[in-house]
């Protein structure tokens, strides 16, 4: 199958790098929201929709506000942020011993890895240390009617990305990389230890325990989403029914409010045992590889938890994760105490820029 590639997390976590002034380009009652000085998360919603963003939800501290036609109950497509679910999986599982957290990837999945990638550990997977490959282009609107119900599996993205690779890879553990062929590979190692699907494992370790009851890992053929739900568009194209295919690296489906839940029990050690635990917040020795565009400045900003670290305008630091799919962006940041968090969704038109807004929320709702 010829793929292309489609509009991906790694856009989405370029939000905390933009402005937090609204775009100029937006609806006029967005412009006024951007001339006070510290708007508040409801600041931003009242001036919701425009022509950038078609609907918005949020949940500060537990508490779901709305913009336009989405309820604060809507499930979404959470895209990347599925990979802080994964990292704590494979977490879980150094806790029991079952993984080795400096072990060779390759001990464990050696029909994924080409041997030119021996070096390469279970914790430069964690902390996008790695130095794989860019991923392969994935389906598209460029390849024509239907792209959204088109899928891809890891395995062959993992080939068709590897084939594709040129020159010498970094050494692993000397830059970071934002790559999703790392969760792709974690997801693949956790199946090969327990001998079980990671969307069984991701159920019995995470989502049961939490009473995630609106958390999800669909199969990459199941295109529907429950309701209620946004609608949600692509150059124009209804795409709310697509593939959720990107699996441990994006596919799963959500609710801001199972997203708070797990945020905040991930944050206060329910998941991990207090000496896995302090990986979560752990960030690599690394230079700042230079296409890792999603970290503002020049130090690394992914830990071993797969968290994002953030500093708010008044130098405070909060932790998070970013998430896209096409029609949905997403996220999750708190302050590591947990006196302020915040779940977010919007749905883009794509007629404009909606990162703005988005670090714009996670300024207001955090900054005290």
């Amino acid at each position: 199958m010829h793929m292309r590639r489609a509009v991906t997390t790694l856009v989405l976590a370029s939000a905390l790098t933009a402005g937090a002034v609204l775009p100029a380009a937006a609806a006029p009652a967005a412009s006024r929201a951007a001339t006070s000085a510290d708007p508040t998360v409801q600041d931003i919603l009242d001036h919701l929709p425009d022509d950038i963003v078609a609907g918005a939800l949020v949940s500060q501290d537990g508490v779901g506000a709305t913009a336009g036609p989405v309820t604060a109950d809507a499930y979404l497509r959470a895209g990347s942020v599925t990979k802080a679910f994964t990292n704590t999986v494979v977490l879980q599982l150094i806790a029991e011993h079952r993984i080795d957290l400096d072990a060779p990837a390759r001990r464990y999945v050696p029909h994924v890895l080409p041997e030119a990638y021996d070096g390469v550990t279970v914790h430069h997977l964690l902390d996008h240390t790695s130095g794989l490959p860019r991923p392969a282009p994935t389906p598209g609107p460029a390849d024509g009617p239907g792209w959204q119900f088109a899928s891809v599996t890891p395995e062959d993205l993992l080939r068709e990305s590897f084939a594709a690779a040129t020159g010498t890879p970094p050494e692993p553990g000397s830059e970071q990389q934002y790559n999703g062929l790392d969760s792709f590979v974690l997801g693949l190692i956790v199946e090969k230890v327990t001998g079980h699907s990671f969307a069984t494992e991701l159920e019995r370790r995470i989502i049961r325990p939490l009473r995630l009851r609106h958390t999800s890992l669909p199969a990459a053929d199941d295109l529907t989403i429950p309701s209620p739900h946004a609608e949600v568009y692509v150059e124009g194209q209804d795409v709310t029914e697509q593939s959720p295919y990107p699996w441990a690296e994006g596919g799963m489906i959500s609710t801001a409010a199972d997203l708070d839940r797990f945020m905040t029990a991930l944050f206060r050690g329910r998941l991990l045992p207090p000496a896995v635990q302090k990986l979560v917040f752990e960030m690599p020795i690394a230079a700042n590889g230079p296409d890792n565009t999603n970290c503002s400045g020049p130090a690394v900003c992914y830990s071993t938890g797969g968290l994002m670290r953030y500093q708010l305008p008044d130098g405070e630091e909060v932790w998070g994760k970013t998430g896209s799919r096409p029609g949905w962006d997403n996220g999750f940041f708190a302050t590591r105490d947990l006196r302020h968090r915040l779940v977010y969704s919007l749905n883009p038109t794509g007629a404009g820029n909606d990162l703005p807004y988005i670090k714009a929320l996670i300024n207001a709702a955090l900054t005290e």
